[in-house]
């Protein structure tokens, strides 16, 4: 989706040079939300305005809402049929493996010690064992990090809140993903 926004704005109409597009996907990439939808609106914003951010928002999510309602429509008419079960069966499994990658590819950047890997450890495990929301996990991990943080300091230790950067091995291509 992203080049195809970038070949428009960039090459096909000429509404901005190629390193405003550069900064405003690394800008979309780091806001919260879907990259897709935040470089709409940055797009729209910076060409119109106000209104340009909304009809670019709308531009960009109304034929993926769309498409989804279409789908659960006949989804609804058709949810008994055997065919229709057995290939929703499979896609669950192709879910399933997607969010696996995802789990596995923030993981590799996210668990750069031993404290940082008990956390994801045990909230992985109080997950699954525990019918503790989510939302308290997340939060009670935020406070486990700022103590283990400040523990640290208080003992001397080295605090890392980011992995450290390898000298030794050689750099992975970064291929962001992209998401509505």
């Amino acid at each position: 989706m992203i080049p195809g926004i970038e070949r428009e704005v960039v090459e096909k109409h000429g509404w901005m040079r190629e390193e405003e597009m550069s900064d405003l996907v690394s800008i979309a990439g780091s806001a919260p939300g879907g990259v897709g939808v935040n470089l709409a609106a940055f797009i729209g914003y910076r060409l119109a305005g106000v209104m340009g951010a909304i009809l670019a928002v709308a531009g960009i999510a109304l034929p993926t809402f769309f498409i989804v309602f279409a789908l659960s429509l006949g989804y609804s008419m058709f949810q008994d049929h055997p065919k229709i079960e057995a290939a929703l069966k499979g896609i669950q499994g192709g879910v399933i493996a997607l969010i696996i990658i995802a789990a596995y590819k923030m993981a590799k950047t996210a668990l750069f010690d031993k404290t940082t890997a008990a956390v994801g450890i045990s909230t992985v495990v109080m997950l699954i064992m525990t019918p503790i929301h989510p939302i308290y996990l997340i939060a009670i991990g935020l406070v486990i990090g700022l103590v283990a943080v400040q523990v640290k300091k208080h003992l001397g230790m080295q605090v890392y809140t980011e992995q450290r950067e390898s000298k030794q091995q050689e750099p992975e291509p970064i291929y962001p993903e992209y998401y509505i």
